[in-house]
């Protein structure tokens, strides 16, 4: 398998990286507000919020603390929280992994969802079953998070008493994976929407080839056909839009995690930005890239899984 296409990938996100820290810092300096005011309160005297700048290093220029923070990056240090003492690191190390939990129990729910109802839908073609599909596949692209949650807040938890409403319990495994399911299923159903009308696009396609016509005039069993032969040919489209929008669900987490009380990577990042936390700001931000790095990665290594035909 060449590494041509992973190590491309590499060279041209690490400096978009460098951009989106860049902006993110200049912005986060910029918009009103100061966060050494908010952490004495109004009240204090210009002395005392003077010496907690310069103990921070607030006062320094702003191309000086850019300057100071990109020879922390290059020595894997991300700085410390101004609001939470604490490495931004270490805050994020204990954030981290909830978020992703989150993310890969919602990807696992977009496409488990997906390859079937995409696969039955192009398979009954403008028949009752497609047509239901696609009626429902438009409601969940209609449904933003932040209405499907609450609904299924309000249905799952509060009125059956299946689930928890919030929280991600206590650290045992039952519970954590019971408190897991809502705020899952919340982000998995919008991917599901977009990748079922993906599915199904690129199975129509693959469907009306000519080596599918072959494969059944052969005596392939039809099972055979649509799995072996139409669908892992159709998935090479469908791992794009897997790949891209795994971003998208690292994004929609921040709204998901502030409903559900998930103690992810996106409510310390709301926080942070609502703090002007900067470090801790600009460290979520680069972790969230990072990931979106990495997932564009492992997508290309998918490819050749799929289709062997890519590894040439």
């Amino acid at each position: 398998m060449s590494l041509a296409r992973p190590l491309r990938c590499v060279a041209v996100t690490l400096p978009v990286l460098w951009v989106v820290v860049t902006v993110v810092f200049l912005l986060i300096h910029l918009v009103p507000g100061d966060p050494v005011v908010q952490m004495l309160g109004e009240g204090a005297t210009a002395s005392d919020v003077a010496q907690l700048r310069h103990q921070m290093g607030l006062d320094a220029p702003l191309g000086q603390q850019y300057a100071h923070y990109c020879m922390g990056l290059l020595h894997a240090d991300l700085g410390q929280s101004l609001r939470l003492h604490d490495s931004v690191a270490h805050l994020i190390a204990q954030r981290y992994p909830f978020t992703v939990a989150l993310t890969l129990v919602a990807l696992l729910v977009g496409v488990g969802v997906s390859l079937p109802a995409g696969v039955c839908s192009a398979l009954y073609r403008d028949r009752w079953p497609d047509r239901v599909l696609s009626v429902l596949s438009l409601v969940g692209l209609s449904l933003p998070n932040f209405a499907l949650g609450p609904m299924l807040i309000l249905a799952f938890s509060i009125g059956l008493g299946w689930l928890p409403v919030a929280g991600a319990g206590s650290g045992r495994a039952a519970e954590f994976l019971s408190h897991l399911v809502l705020p899952a299923v919340t982000l998995g159903l919008g991917l599901a929407a977009i990748l079922t009308r993906m599915v199904r696009t690129a199975m129509l396609e693959e469907l009306g080839q000519d080596y599918i016509r072959t494969a059944q005039a052969k005596g392939l069993s039809p099972l055979r056909v649509l799995l072996r032969h139409a669908l892992r040919n159709a998935l090479i489209p469908v791992l794009t839009v897997v790949g891209l929008q795994f971003g998208s669900l690292l994004a929609g987490a921040i709204v998901t995690e502030t409903i559900f009380s998930w103690p992810g990577i996106g409510r310390l990042t709301l926080a942070a930005i609502a703090n002007r936390d900067y470090a801790l700001v600009q460290g979520c931000i680069l972790t969230v890239g990072l990931t979106y790095v990495a997932v564009n990665l492992l997508t290309d290594v998918a490819y050749t899984f799929a289709n062997p035909r890519m590894r040439l």
